[in-house]
């Protein structure tokens, strides 16, 4: 343990990291990431893979792609970030973490790589879960961009398909401060002949993807064209002890809008914006048969991982249940289409008071997402515990500003217990603005 955590250390400090540094841990272009991967042999050409971008959902759709795969009797690797708990959970095979030993020996056996090339925390990352993926001969891989598309360092697989979840104001001091700006740097995933899935189509963006598709002489499918589908119902949690802590299943009606027929999905998740990804999915399975002859989608198997979707792949963080008495639920959501739809997903839940425990980084457009949150509830203010967390105090005088009420906290933990101090079995406990906060409570 005392070695992993050094060489953990060495990858935090010794080289930028976007997730806790922010701006300067940017690289401008995939020379570095092409470097290293021709040092390790490319890695990336050794196995099949499946490319996600996206503004929101694009974590949950690599997870249910994933568990799908894994029920099928595939091999699959996982490549998610950022990790909430460890390091490890950025990179999986059917589920597993990546071991420590794998990561310390990678370090070790490369450093002289890296003293050459000067890789960032997010390319070497991406280095060693190709080389992880290829050693342990995966069928295929699930991997998800870090941030944009077009200069993400695992930008240079040449994927089965690639997939465009949605578009919205993320990360704008890199991307872009328009949609059709986000959009360019998401479509920079297209790659010539290879067939694109879109999930959400809009006005804005739409344009984007179908020029870059046709540039690229690539197909093209909008999900949300295909399908619809609507929540039917979810069973939250109450009571604690075991009972506080049990899956919840979101019931889908999903409808084919090529010929009108409907289906019933269960899902392992909660949130009403899974449907979104839901469709997404969907519409990836209809075309992967077509470009990997191996694939043949079954619909027991469909279900079954739709149903053990948190088991398959040690899925977490998004619409998570942490409690039943108070219901309490931590999100991941942090940006201004990401907080829209928690806004009315809490808007679904029958409840007494809210207790919104709320941290943030320094590097968002923290007025406008401050603008969108209730103004009735409580609101206990937390500093993230990395160097781009948002002090508490300065957090506290900005929502005032806003209308929002509550007092700041040393602490994420202490905010959250502050807040379970106040509230009462029927109050609703909410704990999100960042990835960073719900990492330290999940």
């Amino acid at each position: 343990m005392t070695k992993y955590k050094e060489t953990l250390d060495w990858l935090f400090t010794q080289l930028p990291m976007f997730q806790r540094v922010g701006a300067t841990a940017m690289k401008k272009d995939l020379t570095n990431i092409r470097k290293l991967c021709a040092a390790l042999g490319n890695p990336q050409e050794k196995f099949k893979t499946l490319h996600i971008a996206g503004t929101n959902g694009k974590g949950s759709t690599a997870h249910l792609l994933s568990a799908i795969l894994q029920a099928h009797g595939y091999k699959t690797g996982l490549y998610t970030s950022p990790h909430y708990r460890d390091f490890r959970e950025r990179i999986k095979i059917d589920g597993s973490l990546i071991s420590r030993k794998a990561v310390i020996q990678f370090v070790e056996n490369h450093k002289d790589i890296f003293e050459e090339i000067q890789p960032s925390f997010f390319e070497i990352t991406v280095a060693l879960t190709f080389k992880h993926f290829a050693d342990e001969r995966v069928d295929i891989a699930v991997i998800e961009t870090g941030l944009g598309g077009r200069l993400d360092s695992t930008n240079i697989i040449t994927p089965l398909l690639s997939i465009i979840t949605n578009i919205g104001y993320d990360h704008q001091q890199f991307l872009g401060d328009t949609l059709p700006l986000i959009a360019g740097e998401k479509a920079g995933i297209i790659k010539p002949g290879v067939p694109v899935v879109v999930g959400e189509s809009h006005p804005e963006t739409a344009p984007v993807f179908r020029q870059k598709a046709t540039e690229e002489k690539s197909e093209i499918y909008f999900a949300d064209e295909k399908y619809n589908a609507e929540i039917i119902k979810t069973q939250y949690p109450n009571g604690s002890g075991k009972n506080a802590h049990r899956e919840v299943l979101t019931t889908f009606s999903v409808k084919d809008k090529s010929n009108d027929s409907k289906e019933i999905y269960d899902l392992n998740l909660t949130g009403t914006y899974q449907g979104k990804n839901l469709q997404t999915v969907l519409q990836t399975l209809e075309i992967l048969p077509q470009v990997w002859s191996d694939f043949e989608l079954k619909e027991e198997k469909l279900k079954t991982a739709f149903t053990n979707l948190k088991k398959l792949t040690r899925f977490i963080g998004r619409w998570h249940i942490l409690a039943g008495d108070p219901l309490t639920i931590a999100d991941s959501a942090h940006n201004e289409a990401g907080i829209q739809l928690i806004i009315s997903q809490l808007a679904e839940i029958n409840y007494q008071k809210l207790h919104f425990v709320l941290g943030m980084v320094n590097d968002k457009d923290i007025e406008k997402i401050l603008s969108m949150l209730p103004k009735n509830a409580t609101y206990y203010f937390a500093k993230a515990n990395i160097p781009r967390g948002l002090d508490a105090k300065i957090l506290q005088e900005k929502a005032q500003a806003e209308g929002l009420q509550g007092r700041a906290y040393s602490s994420v933990k202490n905010a959250w217990k502050a807040a379970k101090r106040k509230a009462t079995a029927d109050d609703l406990i909410y704990i999100g603005g960042s990835t960073f906060v719900v990492a330290e409570v999940v």
